[in-house]
């Protein structure tokens, strides 16, 4: 059952970008002849009627993908559940409970890029964790600051593919995405995920389009940030899912690239990541903070908060960290 749907994937993608196109341009005749003047019963109506159409295309198509993600998913390869004698590893996996993962976050909830940078230099973790310059953000809101993000890492790494087929056919692209280029992180994303991908050396793959991204933030990813390939960022700065990447890919997975690992340490722009750590990016980039050090980290970067968040914290949460004491010095 499962091999038969992954059959059907590569023409149902092509069915909903289709819908998706119709319902961009439905969306753009109604603006236009709204911002005409005055419109008539009648075109009141078709009016109605387009935006309804519209709006269930869209729903429909993101519905369909990320079903077809979930899919994907669901059918890949077996992963390894013994390691060989001749294997080790060195830096062991740690789970952290949910309640611990929401604590972390409502003390990080407040600070921007800058303020744990600052908080990392206090606690003696100078240049660790700032990820490089060149991975960026895709897009800004310089009014409401929704793209400001803060998640636990969840991480998955994509190597180069060494294996080449005669021929690229639905069948083996869907075989490629079931199996071999498959979204496993799928079954560990959570509220409150980081979505951290290595995919460095990945080439022209686009290891992220608007499809996925979106059936990935239904399951709780709050931001996503990649070493790799990015597509239809048009379509994801609509939808604004924060996300910081280094470059654009138009080539699909299928023959380019394998999954390698989920929740294993991966590194983006020169900084480790495991999963677990706490991840804060903004305008200014990206940092990621060590689990260990994190309740430390945030404490000692509560103090660079700029003026406007002081005062958004102050009326929410009850206290003033920055109110004088009568002798002179924080209370």
């Amino acid at each position: 059952m499962a091999s038969a749907a992954r059959e059907k994937t590569a023409a149902y993608v092509a069915n909903i970008e289709r819908h998706s196109v119709r319902a961009k341009a439905a969306g753009a005749t109604i603006l236009s002849d709204i911002e005409e003047g005055p419109i008539s019963p009648v075109e009141a109506k078709r009016h109605m009627f387009e935006r309804t159409r519209a709006r269930v295309l869209s729903t429909t198509a993101v519905l369909v993908m990320s079903g077809l993600a979930a899919g994907a998913a669901l059918a890949q390869q077996p992963a390894e559940t013994a390691i060989p004698d001749k294997v080790r590893l060195f830096i062991p996996y740690k789970d952290y409970s949910a309640e611990d993962n929401q604590r972390i976050l409502e003390m990080y909830k407040w600070l921007r890029v800058a303020d744990v940078s600052d908080g990392m230099d206090v606690v003696g973790l100078q240049d660790i964790g700032i990820v490089d310059e060149q991975i960026r953000a895709l897009w800004k809101d310089t009014e409401k600051f929704t793209h400001r993000t803060v998640g636990i890492a969840v991480t998955a790494r994509y190597v180069p593919s060494n294996r080449r087929e005669p021929q690229m056919d639905n069948k083996t692209v869907s075989r490629w995405y079931g199996t071999i280029t498959t979204e496993a992180f799928m079954k560990v994303l959570h509220p409150g995920s980081f979505l951290v991908i290595d995919a460095m050396d990945d080439g022209e793959s686009r290891s992220i389009g608007s499809s996925n991204i979106l059936g990935w933030k239904k399951l709780g990813m709050v931001g996503l940030v990649t070493s790799g390939g990015l597509a239809d960022t048009d379509e994801i700065i609509y939808h604004k899912v924060p996300v910081w990447f280094r470059r654009y890919a138009r080539g699909f997975r299928p023959g380019r690239n394998e999954l390698e690992s989920v929740n294993r340490p991966v590194t983006i722009g020169g900084v480790l990541v495991r999963p677990g750590d706490v991840v804060v990016a903004d305008g200014d980039g990206v940092v990621v903070v060590p689990r260990e050090r994190a309740e430390e980290v945030a404490k000692a970067a509560l103090p660079f908060l700029d003026n406007v968040t002081r005062e958004r914290y102050i009326k929410e949460t009850g206290q003033n960290p920055w109110a004088k004491k009568p002798g002179g010095g924080p209370e």
